[in-house]
């Protein structure tokens, strides 16, 4: 594939698996050097031996928790002191715990702010903080279909998800005068681990057979299938480019028409 990310930087949180791990592979195809940040070395190492195998890209693994300040900015001393500043975030670290609302205790709703909110936040500010101010950047939020509509059962994760939507906007304005961008990629039902998990809460609630779980949650997207991760990946490295530099503040669907 043509390097059109030659000389860049990204780091990618939650890089280890799922979405994060395609995006990944899709921006070290592209030519950009990676660094997978995540909380489980083993897992990182795994997946960036898989990146090195199939790209031949400069790829590296950090060990920390985006919901914690220190850890972040830790993550990236060692990220930078490796690889150079970075110039391309992807913020992609989540969780998605479901409950009925008037079940929700504070600490599900805290941790799922934590996680999906404030460590896009954390992050966020630890990238421009060491970005030239004169360098071109791009920050990519992956938020969801959940900041954009709402959904039963999972509002704390709605609630985080929106608020990324909104922090990507703000941002987005505030840096608009320097050659940063900031947008948001809103994933439907995704075939990942996450998507998993929600099938064996159905699972659970319900007592369907999970076929019949998986195939509630795909009626969502009205083409009937699951988004893949490689999908998402390639709207994320379009973003990504040199020539995508006018397209900021967005918070692209990825949805098969859901939204």
């Amino acid at each position: 594939m043509t390097p059109t990310l030659a000389g860049q930087h990204a780091l990618v949180t939650g890089g280890g698996t799922g979405i994060g791990a395609a995006v990944a592979r899709r921006l070290a195809q592209a030519g950009a050097k990676v660094t997978l940040l995540g909380r489980r070395r083993a897992q990182l190492e795994d997946a960036r031996r898989e990146l090195v195998a199939g790209t031949g890209a400069e790829v590296g693994c950090v060990v920390g928790d985006v919901t914690d300040e220190a850890a972040v900015r830790a993550a990236f001393d060692e990220a930078q002191a490796a690889r150079g500043v970075p110039t391309i975030l992807v913020n992609n670290a989540g969780a998605a715990p479901t409950a009925p609302a008037a079940k929700t205790s504070l600490e599900l709703w805290s941790s799922t702010l934590a996680v999906n909110l404030t460590g896009t936040f954390l992050c966020s500010r630890e990238f421009l903080l060491r970005l030239p101010r004169e360098s071109s950047g791009r920050i990519v939020n992956v938020a969801s279909t959940a900041g954009l509509k709402g959904y039963a059962y999972v509002s704390a994760y709605c609630a985080a998800k929106h608020g990324v939507v909104g922090y990507t906007r703000a941002l987005a304005a505030e840096l608009a005068r320097r050659p940063v961008t900031v947008n948001a990629v809103c994933p439907g039902y995704t075939e990942t681990p996450l998507l998993e998990g929600a099938v064996a809460a159905i699972v659970s609630a319900t007592g369907r057979a999970e076929d019949g779980a998986r195939a509630e949650l795909a009626r969502s997207n009205p083409q009937g299938r699951f988004v893949q991760p490689a999908e998402v990946a390639e709207a994320v490295h379009w973003l990504c480019l040199p020539e995508s530099a006018s397209v900021t503040g967005t918070a692209v669907a990825i949805a098969g028409g859901e939204i």
